[in-house]
């Protein structure tokens, strides 16, 4: 049984290969700023998103994003603002989550929240 972490590796494959087919250019993935990371900057029809990925083996415990707390959503704030520091100029900017239930024997499940606020 892989472990989460490798579970977790996965997910950030699988996601930057589904957002490349959904049109996205993947800019930067595990981008860190102190101790906050995003998990992908990508930019699509001049909007650059900051995407959290969450991969589960299963819903058995809730579905993927259902994990994504109050803080991992500020400290994704945070580290958005540190790449915004080093790369300025972005006119529009989004918050996304990617959720991925990776199950033994079938297709990856995507689902793909925009927008996403606290």
């Amino acid at each position: 049984m892989p472990s989460n972490t490798e579970i977790g590796s996965r997910g950030e494959m699988l996601a930057a290969q589904w957002l490349t087919k959904q049109g996205f250019d993947i800019l930067k993935r595990n981008f860190r700023h102190g101790r906050y990371e995003v998990d992908i900057i990508a930019g699509r029809n001049a909007i650059l998103h900051f995407i959290e990925v969450k991969s589960r083996r299963s819903i058995t415990y809730g579905h993927p994003e259902e994990s994504i707390s109050r803080k991992k959503l500020e400290h994704i704030l945070q580290g958005a603002a540190g790449w915004l520091c080093q790369w300025p100029g972005y006119r529009r900017v989004q918050y996304d989550v990617l959720a991925i239930t990776i199950r033994n024997g079938a297709p990856p499940e995507y689902a793909f929240f925009e927008d996403v606020y606290l």
